[in-house]
């Protein structure tokens, strides 16, 4: 234990000390928005915040499977190290975990005291430093779906969904959720302090959706991030599986994370909602519709970011529901970028591009990038869809794989300049080889069709 912490610790410790906690868990999200954390007893807080935490920085090149992916700064530089500091100013409680809260960390490269090139938290803070010279201050709503599952050893998978119901659309209580997990889930994440609001049984049996508080983008960013983890975590703890797969089941739909963004102008003191505007074309700002113009221009890059597994692919498609096609219109869900009724301090866009295993933090810097660059170019979106959409005649088709939208995020050299030329070489890496894996890798499907007949 460092013998003299800084007053700001100290009184950090004192307080988690008086309120019987006894564990720091500190935790920083990996590439692909999984939690990586370790355990600190409190006692030892000040060494982990004075000379930080290691972790190998190739975890941010490991597989779901756990193989290290052969991306540049990993094994090819002897697996070295990057050094993970708590930020005490993220700390929450765990109301599962007795004794325990959780704390965000930054990751830095001990060789230069510079954030992790991979570090998806740093990434944001980089697209955000470039609209804080635009005079824009972001503000997002995160909205995630997924999906219960319970253990089913005759399954293939070993889960089958928590519950069948169908036609038990936007409900709650009993009807579609015999245990309670909805009610139970929303206690325990309202004490943890991440600004849950409410939440429904979704389109899907054992499928819900739990909506989050508009904020700051970083924060917008770091509570969903930990309300992933949470939701995961305590499914685990019932011995049941929450799954935000983009499309986990054949006959059911996909899970969306879909983002509702404003920008503050942060240049006027006093001044408000930058996408509203009475005067202007459907009551939007010149900024707004730039923001939607270079939503729609970056569209296929930003599909990389926003639906990033081989699986993200199988929610597109007619009568999915998801927005498979390149459009705007004005509150119409069948398009890519919805423009909410509300006008004022609501007025807003919500892209519903992503699906729900987006990394959080790529997914808001991403949008927010491409949101920018549509306002620095300063082009007017087409006219906005009327009536149900999904019509290749009328919009252009997003990526409908995973490769085509790897490919389209590296020519986008526009979007790539923004996110940086270090974490886009080693995203596509990562992801580039997650496509080759799965080219190689013989599935149920193949044998199913093929090998009784051929």
């Amino acid at each position: 234990m460092s013998a003299a912490p800084n007053p700001s610790l100290r009184q950090h410790m004192q307080r988690l000390a008086a309120e019987g906690i006894d564990v720091v868990r500190v935790t920083y999200p990996d590439l692909i928005g999984v939690d990586r954390a370790r355990d600190v007893l409190l006692d030892h807080l000040p060494s982990a915040c004075d000379h930080g935490l290691a972790f190998c920085r190739a975890v941010y090149h490991t597989s779901p499977q756990g193989e290290v992916v052969p991306v540049s700064g990993g094994l090819d530089a002897g697996l070295p190290d990057i050094t993970v500091r708590p930020d005490l100013d993220s700390l929450v409680p765990l109301p599962w975990e007795p004794g325990v809260v959780s704390c965000l960390a930054d990751a830095t490269d001990p060789a230069t005291s510079l954030p992790a090139p991979e570090s998806p938290r740093d990434l944001l803070r980089s697209v955000l430093a470039r609209c804080a010279e635009h005079g824009l201050r972001p503000v997002v709503g995160p909205e995630l779906e997924y999906f219960l599952c319970d253990e089913d050893p005759a399954s293939p998978s070993g889960w089958k969904r928590y519950a069948g119901t169908t036609g038990a659309v936007y409900t709650a209580g009993l009807r579609a959720d015999g245990d309670n997990h909805l009610l139970r889930t929303l206690r325990l994440l309202r004490d943890m302090n991440i600004g849950v609001t409410s939440g429904n049984h979704e389109f899907d049996g054992g499928q819900f959706e739990i909506n989050l508080t508009h904020s700051e983008a970083l924060s917008a960013a770091d509570r969903a991030f930990r309300f992933k983890s949470a939701i995961k975590e305590l499914a685990r703890k019932e011995g049941k599986l929450a799954t935000f797969m983009a499309k986990p089941f054949n006959g059911a739909g996909g899970s969306g994370f879909h983002l509702h963004l404003s920008c503050e102008s942060a240049d006027e003191e006093g001044a408000g909602n930058a996408f509203d505007d009475p005067t202007g074309p459907y009551g939007l700002s010149a900024t707004a519709r730039h923001a939607v113009a270079g939503l729609l221009t970056h569209a296929p890059a930003l599909a990389a970011l926003a639906n990033p597994t081989v699986n993200s692919y199988k929610r597109f498609g007619p009568d999915t529901l998801a927005p498979w096609l390149i459009d705007w219109g004005l509150d119409n869900r069948s398009a890519m970028v919805r423009i909410p009724p509300e006008r004022g301090s609501g007025a807003r866009l919500e892209l519903r591009l992503g699906d729900a295993s987006a990394n959080p933090y790529l997914l808001i810097a991403g949008t927010i990038a491409a949101a920018l660059l549509g306002v620095t170019a300063g082009e007017e979106p087409p006219a906005p869809l009327e009536g149900y959409g999904y019509d290749t005649a009328r919009a252009a088709e997003l990526p409908m794989s995973l490769p085509a939208a790897l490919d389209a995020l590296e020519a986008d050299t526009e979007l790539t300049e923004v996110l940086g030329k270090d974490f886009t070489a080693s995203f596509l890496s990562y992801k580039r080889n997650e496509t080759e894996r799965f080219q190689r890798h013989v599935t149920d499907w193949e044998f199913t069709e093929y090998a009784y007949h051929l």
